[in-house]
């Protein structure tokens, strides 16, 4: 959140429909960041899976720094 969202005074008319948007806000960011962990899991686990084989080093250890940085990401 940035500090001029909160600094702003809502009228009281309209505080039923901004508490809503930010309970929406809230939601959507949570699940973004539920399915950044979720799918960075999933790219360890073929990146390791593809690593088991010499060959598949190449692509395996990429996958799995990508998948370490998006749970890293979601997580903080």
């Amino acid at each position: 959140m940035s500090a001029d969202m909160n600094d702003k005074k809502v009228p009281w008319i309209l505080w039923p429909f901004w508490a809503v948007w930010r309970l929406i806000a809230l939601i959507v960011g949570l699940t973004g960041r539920l399915v950044a962990v979720i799918l960075g899991l999933v790219l360890m686990i073929a990146g390791i899976i593809i690593s088991l084989t010499v060959v598949g080093l190449i692509i395996g250890v990429p996958l799995f720094l990508v998948g370490l940085l998006m749970v890293f990401r979601g997580l903080f």
